[in-house]
């Protein structure tokens, strides 16, 4: 099958059973994928490293049985890939290669996915834009002006533009969620130590990160999922135990849900017009698959866990880029880090380990708070962001104004990280899209360990809301 047209009309889980049922090859696939990403990337800039020729190899090896053998892939470039550049965005690590995979990556190639590269990343995922100095923006296919979101902002440009219908992430404090809403697509990110963080870590951001993808469909975000649970050799604790298949789970009902709905963001900034009107929107549709629906939110102490998230966040920058520099003898500064790395650095290293304990302390005592409003709810709707796509450029990591980059990130980033701090899973969903033709993503969290939960909502939102043939037109201004 030389030209596959047909390739963007299936999912992950589609494209794989064409290979078991041997309608096409793993290596036809992957050329179909190589094809495209040199044919956009140029105007997206969603792929920063290829391995084109290693997965070509890959291609001729027997696969595993698996939902999503066969599958062309490509990693954030914040995950380590033996043998394979990982700049983690940053200027300072632009020659850093490490010497084997991380785990989640070891169990993506069991799991028989052929990985070609490397997606952009802003520098160390430390942002909600995806504009590094080190490797330029990522363009959003739904108008290239535009950010994709971040940190995951490579990852969905990619899938966006239909290079592949699913790519690896990472969330630390919304950076699956947040691109997913930007490109139009399916972004969950896990319960707390669902995926491996190893083998270099025994958590990400003090258990706020996790990896696992973005996608087009609820099915390979399940897929994936079951492809990648379940805790790492050493690792310091274990998400809740899965009974069955989370792919087999998407098809069962729910049930009748309790669910509430509010576009009041924790930090109490205001969301844009056309993320109210998604949320209604969401909320109605749900009222219509028969779920009792109100508007209600969890209260805690919001701003004490602002101050304790950064504390954690800029103490593990500062740990991070300071062993490096000193065991490979380099000085930080503004030739190899941005300007807000700079500044998130200096302020972790001021942070005492009595304010560290104190922050941790503080991110529990909020939890337990939010985990008592899902008592009465099974699902929180809320918008995935406060605004719809911003311009490229409007928040700059590298800036030298710090307190409009602060405002600016206040006035953009409101919904995602709680969720980071408490650990519950959490999916934004393609359901509106703003009178501009950009998407806006509609935000569902339920319970620690309830992903199976929110696959069932959300493939009903699905099929009562479907989004998969919502495309992008390239070059659309």
């Amino acid at each position: 099958m030389s030209d596959f047209k047909e390739y963007d009309r299936y999912d992950a889980v589609g494209l794989a059973e064409l290979v078991r049922n041997k309608e096409i090859t793993q290596a036809e696939l992957l050329e179909k994928a190589i094809s495209i990403a040199e044919q956009v990337n140029p105007a997206i800039n969603a792929i920063v490293t290829k391995c084109f020729d290693a997965a070509r190899e890959t291609a001729k090896l027997p696969l595993p049985d698996s939902a999503i053998a066969g599958v062309p892939f490509l990693i954030k470039d914040l995950t380590a890939m033996k043998g394979l550049a990982c700049t983690y965005g940053s200027r300072l690590y632009s020659s850093f290669v490490p010497d084997h995979d991380a785990e989640i990556v070891r169990r993506y190639r069991r799991a028989g996915l052929n990985i070609f590269g490397k997606t952009n990343t802003p520098e160390f995922g430390l942002t909600v834009t995806t504009e590094p100095v080190l490797f330029g923006p990522a363009r959003n296919p739904w108008n290239t002006e535009h950010s994709t979101g971040g940190s995951s902002g490579g990852a969905a440009a990619a899938v966006a533009a239909g290079i592949l219908p699913a790519a690896h992430a990472t969330d630390g404090g919304g950076s699956i969620r947040m691109p997913a809403s930007c490109c139009g697509l399916v972004g969950l990110k896990p319960t707390r130590a669902r995926t491996p963080a190893g083998p270099d870590a025994g958590e990400g951001w003090s258990g706020m990160s996790i990896g696992h993808l973005v996608s087009r469909t609820i099915r390979d975000s399940a897929a994936f999922l079951d492809a990648t649970h379940g805790p790492d050799l050493g690792a310091p604790y274990f998400a809740p135990q899965v009974d069955g298949s989370f792919l087999q789970s998407c098809h069962k009902s729910p049930g009748k849900l309790r669910i509430a709905y509010t576009w009041t963001a924790p930090s109490g900034v205001e969301a844009d017009a056309e993320c109210i009107e998604a949320v209604q929107k969401a909320a109605k549709l749900c009222e219509n698959l028969g779920h009792t629906v109100e508007e209600a939110r969890p209260m805690g102490d919001y701003e004490a866990l602002g101050q304790a998230t950064y504390i954690i966040m800029t103490a593990n920058v500062a740990n991070t880029i300071d062993t490096f520099a000193r065991d490979e003898g380099i000085t930080l500064d503004d030739t190899n880090l941005e300007n807000m790395t700079l500044l998130m650095a200096e302020t972790g290293r001021t942070a005492t380990a009595s304010m560290y304990a104190g922050a941790i302390h503080a991110m529990h005592r909020v939890s337990r708070e939010v985990a008592a409003f899902y008592q009465n709810y099974d699902v929180l709707i809320t918008p995935t962001l406060l605004k719809p796509p911003v311009p490229l450029g409007w928040l700059d990591m590298n800036t030298k104004d710090p307190d409009q980059y602060s405002e600016r990130m206040s006035a953009y980033f409101g919904f995602t990280a709680l969720y980071n701090a408490t650990g519950q899973p959490s999916v934004s969903l393609p359901l509106h899209w703003s009178s501009d033709n950009l998407p806006v993503g509609v935000q569902f969290t339920s319970r620690v360990g309830e992903e199976s939960l929110l696959f069932q909502l959300g493939h009903q939102l699905e099929e009562a809301a479907p989004w998969f043939d919502r495309r992008p037109e390239l070059g659309t201004q």
